[in-house]
């Protein structure tokens, strides 16, 4: 496993609630549908998950997409007012078991299946939610409140592995 430190800065932190308050003004400003968050929050439920895919290609996505948004942030915040960047630590959620892994495979799977049919205002709030998941789901505090996350995976892929295996002598 690659548990690999993943390098997070404030910029990239405020270029992601950035983006978090892109997605959320609208509906919020709107009717308040829960249904017009569905892109935004399958976005974000995957690239929180992402975060605990330690050594796997959604893991090695994730830190890259949190380095370059960090990175990315850093030079804005610099070129615009002059400061250094603003180093922040990182954590994972949790871990995945196997069963929860397929779990997060099928959550990848269903996430890919809703952008390719979905229009192009909705995919970028797909991309966006994801962007979203990745940074916020590196920091520790937010990290610790959805320790939750990959525990309900491993829970759920428990599940349908023992329901697969009702009736196995």
């Amino acid at each position: 496993m690659n548990a690999a430190a993943v390098g997070l800065s404030l910029a990239g932190v405020a270029a992601a609630l950035a983006i978090m308050w892109a997605n959320f003004r609208p509906w919020w400003k709107g009717g308040r549908d829960p249904k017009a968050l569905l892109p935004y929050g399958s976005g974000w439920l995957l690239g929180s998950l992402a975060t605990v895919c330690a050594g796997g290609a959604l893991g090695w996505g994730a830190a890259g997409i949190a380095g370059l948004l960090s990175k990315g942030g850093d030079t804005a915040v610099g070129s615009l007012v002059g400061t250094g960047a603003a180093a922040l630590a990182s954590r994972r959620m949790g871990t995945l078991d196997p069963a929860g892994g397929i779990v997060v495979a099928l959550v990848f799977v269903i996430v890919g299946i809703l952008f390719k049919v979905s229009g192009p205002k909705d995919r970028r709030r797909i991309a966006g939610g994801v962007i979203t998941g990745v940074v916020l789901g590196f920091l520790p505090g937010v990290a610790s409140q959805l320790g939750w996350l990959p525990e309900t995976a491993n829970l759920v892929g428990a599940w349908g592995a023992n329901l697969g295996n009702k009736g196995a002598a």
